[in-house]
């Protein structure tokens, strides 16, 4: 075997990774323990002094306050990686460290019917979904999360591959199979040992990353 050639070989093998996890939960059993950490989760997010939701660019949260609230009433700033929300002389509603970094001029903040506020925050990495609003705040699974199609559809083609992509391997991590780059590297592996069967492949293994 030349030089060159094996350390082809060798590259190859050690860059190969597949998803070895274990998984003895039946289809049914995992149906239950995924409603059982869905019922867990919305009572978690239920007991937030906000609702929230979000897209892959932006995330939006309301909340209540005294009727007849007005502006001048609330002290609310939005930092780069940071937010506070209160009412002027009382304990603040939210005030904590983003768990996610922000476009501090395109985020916004209103106040609807003098009765609720609405906070809109723009990513800076538009490309993840964040699993709280706060760090310290229960988190949601975001490998459940499944864009609508509507949203998909408003990107571009380049970004639309990534998010399907990342969807994919979400996906995937969940039933503890190989993500995309998994499988490309596994592709590439039996394409090199159908170009060179004179070489002993008995011995490669695959690693966990």
């Amino acid at each position: 075997m030349s030089l060159g050639l094996d350390f082809v070989y060798l590259f190859i093998c050690l860059s190969l990774s597949i998803h070895t996890m274990s998984d003895n939960l039946t289809p049914e059993e995992r149906a239950i323990q995924d409603k059982i950490e869905k019922q867990k989760e919305q009572e978690e997010q239920a007991k937030l002094p906000y609702a929230w939701k979000q897209t892959l660019q932006d995330v939006d949260l309301t909340m209540t306050v005294p009727k007849g609230t007005r502006g001048r009433d609330l002290d609310i700033v939005i930092k780069k990686n940071h937010i506070k929300i209160a009412l002027k002389g009382q304990p603040a509603i939210v005030d904590g460290e983003l768990s996610h970094l922000v476009k501090v001029d395109e985020s916004t903040w209103t106040l609807e019917d003098q009765k609720e506020i609405l906070i809109h925050l723009e990513k800076i990495n538009q490309m993840e979904w964040w699993d709280s609003v706060v760090k310290g705040a229960p988190k949601i699974n975001t490998q459940k999360i499944q864009p609508e199609n509507s949203q998909l559809s408003d990107l571009d083609g380049e970004t639309r591959a990534m998010v399907e992509k990342m969807m994919f391997d979400q996906k995937q991590k969940a039933m503890n199979k190989p993500d995309s780059d998994t499988l490309k590297k596994q592709e590439m592996f039996e394409k090199f040992k159908a170009q060179h069967p004179e070489l002993d492949f008995s011995k490669a293994k695959f690693n966990e990353e």
